[in-house]
Formats: C-alpha cells, sequence, structure tokens
C-alpha cells in the first residue's frame, strides 16, 4: 500500500461546514420514513440536496435509488460510496420534534443519517471536482432492510464498470461516539429464512393414539436443531438458528393436522450456510418421519455474508486516524450476526463496511446502555456525521490517488 496523502484538515473543515445542512436533510428524511425499494418522498428530498452539483445522475427500473457520478479532471481510478435510505416498520416512540408522522414507520436504522452523511459528502468532493484523480459513485440505495436493494441497483446496471473500491457507513448508537470500526474477514452475517410445516393426523385430544400429532414434533425439531448447531457446525465457523414463531391448532381440545416454525439462519462463511441448509432439511424431515409425519421444508436465501478486504480495512484505519487521530479506529475482535445487503457489493468489489459511534448526549458514556438499532426509541448524536461526511470524502481521495495501489 502506498503512503497515504490527504487533505485533512480540508476534509474535517468541510464536515464541520456541512453538520448544518446535513442535519436538516436527516431530519426532513426522519419525519417523513419510506419502506422498501419506492421512496419517492425520500428520493425527492435527495436530489433536490444534489441539485446544480456536477454529477451524472442514473436511475433504474427496479427501484428509486440514486447512482450519482462524479468524474473528476483525470481518468484514474474508481471508488464507490454508499448509504442507504429506507426505514422500518416501527412507531416512532423517542418523542423528537422531528419524529416520523408516518404511521407504523421509522427510521429505527440511521439510513437517514447515511443519506445526509453521504449528500454532504457529494457537496464536499463536487467542490474538489478538479483536484480529483478520478471518479467517484455515490451509491444512495433502498430497500436495505430485506428487500435485497443493492442487488437489485447491480442487477439494473447502474454500477458499470465495477469500482475499483467500495465503501459504506453505519451509524451505532452501541459504539464510542465518533469512533469508527470495522474489521478484515467477515463483519456481518449471512441472513436466511427458515419454513418448515409438521403435517400429521388431526384428532381429539383425549385420543391422541388415534391421531398423529405434529406439535411434539415440532418441539423436537426446533431442540434438534440446537443440538444439530452444537454438534455438527465448528464453533470457529459459526451459525446461529433461532425459531421465532411456532404455532399449530385452534383450540385447546383438538389435535391440530399440522404445526408451522419460521426462523432465522445466520453464518459467516458460504461453507457453513451451505452445510446448514443440508442439515436443517435432514434434521427436519427425519424426525418428522420417524414419528410418522412429513416436513415441508422451506429455506429462503437472504443477504450473504459482508466481508471486508484487507487493504481496504487498513485504509480506512489510516484515514480515520489521519482525520481525527488514533483514539478514532476501533478494530472489532469479532463479526456482528446482523446482516447488510451491502454484500453484494462487497462480493463484486473489494472494499468495507465501517460503523461510526453515534451515542446520544446524556448518557453518561454509558453507551452500552443506548437503544440499539430497530428499536423504536432508537436516538443518535448529529454531530458525528461531521466526521462521516470527512470520512468518506477522506477515503474516496485516498483511494483514487492510489493509495491502495501496489
Amino acid at each position: 500500500m502506498n503512503a497515504l496523502t490527504i487533505d485533512r484538515e480540508g476534509w474535517t473543515t468541510a464536515g464541520d461546514e456541512l453538520l448544518h445542512d446535513a442535519i436538516e436533510l436527516r431530519r426532513a428524511i426522519h419525519r417523513e420514513p419510506e419502506l422498501g425499494l419506492h421512496l419517492p418522498k425520500t428520493t425527492e428530498k435527495l436530489l433536490k440536496a444534489l441539485e446544480g452539483l456536477p454529477l451524472e445522475i442514473r436511475q433504474g427500473p427496479s427501484t428509486t435509488g440514486v447512482l450519482a457520478i462524479l468524474r473528476g479532471s483525470a481518468n484514474g481510478r474508481t471508488v464507490l460510496l454508499r448509504g442507504d435510505m429506507d426505514a422500518l416498520p416501527l412507531t416512532e416512540d423517542t418523542g423528537l420534534d422531528f419524529s416520523s408522522r408516518t404511521a407504523g414507520a421509522m427510521h429505527a436504522c440511521g439510513h437517514d443519517t447515511h443519506v445526509a452523511m453521504l449528500a454532504g459528502a457529494a457537496r464536499a468532493l463536487c467542490a474538489k471536482k478538479d483536484q480529483l484523480a478520478g471518479t467517484v459513485m455515490f451509491m444512495f440505495q433502498p430497500g436495505e432492510e430485506g428487500w435485497h436493494g443493492a442487488r437489485f441497483m447491480l442487477d439494473d446496471g447502474l454500477i458499470d464498470p465495477l469500482p475499483d473500491a467500495a465503501f459504506a457507513l453505519h451509524i451505532s448508537p452501541n459504539m464510542p461516539t465518533g469512533v469508527f470500526a470495522s474489521r478484515t474477514g467477515p463483519l456481518l452475517a449471512s441472513s436466511d429464512s427458515i419454513r418448515i410445516k409438521v403435517v400429521g393426523a388431526g384428532g381429539h385430544a383425549s385420543m391422541p393414539h388415534d391421531a398423529i400429532d405434529p406439535i411434539p414434533v415440532a418441539c423436537e425439531i426446533v431442540t434438534a436443531l440446537q443440538t444439530f448447531i452444537t454438534r455438527r457446525i465448528s464453533v470457529f465457523d459459526p451459525a446461529v438458528i433461532t425459531i421465532a414463531h411456532i404455532e399449530g391448532g385452534t383450540t385447546y381440545n383438538i389435535i391440530p393436522e399440522f404445526a408451522r416454525m419460521r426462523g432465522t439462519l445466520r453464518t459467516l462463511s458460504e461453507h457453513t450456510r451451505e452445510a446448514c441448509f443440508a442439515g436443517i432439511r435432514q434434521v427436519a424431515e427425519s424426525i418428522a418421519t420417524a414419528h410418522g409425519c412429513t416436513a415441508e421444508v422451506e429455506l429462503e436465501r437472504g443477504f450473504p455474508v459482508t466481508v471486508c478486504t484487507g487493504r481496504e480495512v487498513d485504509l480506512a484505519e489510516q484515514v480515520a486516524k489521519d482525520l481525527y487521530g488514533d483514539g478514532a479506529w476501533m478494530t472489532m475482535k469479532t463479526p456482528m450476526m446482523g446482516a447488510e445487503d451491502f454484500s453484494y457489493v462487497l462480493q463484486k468489489v473489494p472494499g468495507l463496511m465501517a460503523f461510526l459511534g453515534a451515542a446520544p448526549t446524556g448518557v453518561g458514556g454509558d453507551y452500552r446502555s443506548c437503544c440499539a438499532l430497530h428499536s423504536n426509541k432508537m436516538t443518535l448524536d448529529e454531530q458525528v456525521m461531521a466526521r462521516g461526511i470527512a470520512m468518506h470524502c477522506a477515503y474516496a481521495e485516498a483511494v483514487l490517488s492510489g493509495a491502495l495501489a501496489e
């Protein structure tokens, strides 16, 4: 990796100067959250924020996502910066002046801040257009919360040609405020859904011998899946199976014909993911057969594992420390078992996702006690967005200036 040269003072100043606009954009998006792949109000606010900048705007048929392209003065490398846009199906309970006005929707994962930080970075980098030795792609992506928005934007051909490196920031209230954090290798897990229907034969609850009760069979499958995880899957390449919903029957004195269960599978490698897919099916079907039932198993693939590449993580660490000192970076010891569809980009392009700590003020330094992402009470320290803007800009500049070159 080449020596790092970035405009430290320029980018930190730009972040501070653009903070007010970022907060205004964040709050406007927060008031009107939208779900899924089509976010017309959010996209309209974004495009207004980008208005007048020397950007090429691309949009595809599958989503209301936006790819904004800034071409520097030289034909060099290309770097992609990503911010996701969609909200979660929650009813907000924060008491903020700019709380959600949309029933059943809330920006409880910080995506409103991701859009605002990336829009701020676009404005800052556009101001240095003539000094950029390459191209910056700003990926404003809907549908991250389970809708595969990144995959749709890739399939629509918006990110063509592929960049040399990709970078995304994710805000977190449960990390030290202002600190960036990531790691080489798996950062976040794959996320797949499990549906199992156990079919027996209904009957009277007083005469189970004249029926085939699917409920104890379903319960046995739940327990056996946990045994499968602990005895068949290596602790050094782990998996988590959680059966979070189980239902069967209509009343207290009737044995039902079937019982259903739903759950999730999380893994940190494709090898373990495939082993779990085969094992879940084998366990469920074999146990059902042993009790005279049948098991219908549906395994739906979700996001793949989010894998960060070493050179790009090392560069991000250098950038963060150069901007804000050695304490601005934290190397995570372990992955997290949450999932992220930026993984689709990182399957094709070297890069990383990093977290930015944003514990709200007034928690006495105990960021671990803050309401977590996906909580309807989650709040953030908006001041850290200045650091997010600067980090986007400095990382892009470092990549384009050849810091990753051999």
